[in-house]
């Protein structure tokens, strides 16, 4: 499903489900060098359980056309820009970069957001600076560092809840398909966004939290520390689960997701 937004195509998955404009609205937003695919199981969930859902792909991401937005407050006027246009009000759920995202916009932007799902998140989400270097560089170190990192250690050795699917391997041609210099703009945009437990404190909506136990990217305590801040959150810790929630963890991140808006 293509849209405009502010004069550049954006691209979005319905989840399978045609669009009902009676239907309330939830936005998924995704992970630094990633695409709208990571939420295949959670968008089509919502979709064919009463919501109307847009998967996006961030601008330069996907489908949809750039130039990158480097910093997440671009990012956030961004999402409260495509939710004008469309409904005027969603639910946002987003993972890693797109949580950072969906709670910007939920503390600047508070008419335009229902409730938050923010999965892979934490108070501070520092990037380490030989992983910075290598996405700037375009270095398949990068994609390595991003996937055996975000992964809980059964999903390094396997651990699939498909048969047959090599999880280690998915997630790096995940983030190997990703247009050039993609990876390196949201990982900077995370370094670079230091205002999360601010923004935190001024979300009046309600905000689920999904985190994974074995975290080694945006660690568990973080994530808590961030919604102690908020105070109509829920807190979901996955035991054993990396970063990487929504593909790694896929039906215990639904159904975390699930109460969102209630």
């Amino acid at each position: 499903m293509p849209f405009e937004v502010d004069g550049k195509l954006v691209f979005a998955t319905t989840g399978g489900h045609a669009a009902d404009p009676d239907q309330p609205l939830v936005v998924f937003l995704h992970g630094a060098g990633m695409d709208h695919s990571v939420f295949a199981l959670q968008s089509r969930w919502f979709a064919h359980h009463g919501w109307r859902v847009l998967a996006v792909d961030l601008p330069g991401h996907g489908g949809s056309e750039g130039p990158f937005l480097t910093d997440i407050a671009s990012l956030a006027e961004w999402t409260a820009e495509l939710v004008t246009r469309q409904d005027g009000k969603a639910a946002l759920v987003g993972h890693s970069m797109g949580a950072l995202i969906a709670l910007a916009t939920a503390a600047r932007f508070p008419e335009r957001v229902s409730a938050i799902g923010l999965i892979g998140v934490g108070e501070k989400m520092p990037v380490h600076p030989d992983l910075l270097a290598a996405a700037k560089a375009g270095d398949h170190d990068a994609v390595d560092m991003v996937s055996i990192w975000g992964l809980g250690g059964a999903a390094t050795r396997g651990g699939s809840p498909s048969p047959g699917q090599w999880m280690l391997g998915g997630a790096s041609r995940l983030l190997e398909r990703a247009p050039p210099g993609a990876l390196h703009a949201g990982l900077a945009a995370c370094n670079g966004y230091s205002g999360a437990g601010a923004d935190a404190a001024k979300v009046a909506c309600p905000a689920v939290f999904v985190l994974g136990e074995r975290d080694m990217m945006t660690p568990v305590k973080s994530g808590v520390a961030l919604a102690a801040r908020i105070a109509a959150a829920r807190v979901t810790v996955v035991p054993g689960a990396g970063h990487m929630l929504p593909i790694e963890r896929p039906s215990e991140t639904l159904r975390a997701l699930q109460s969102i808006g209630r």
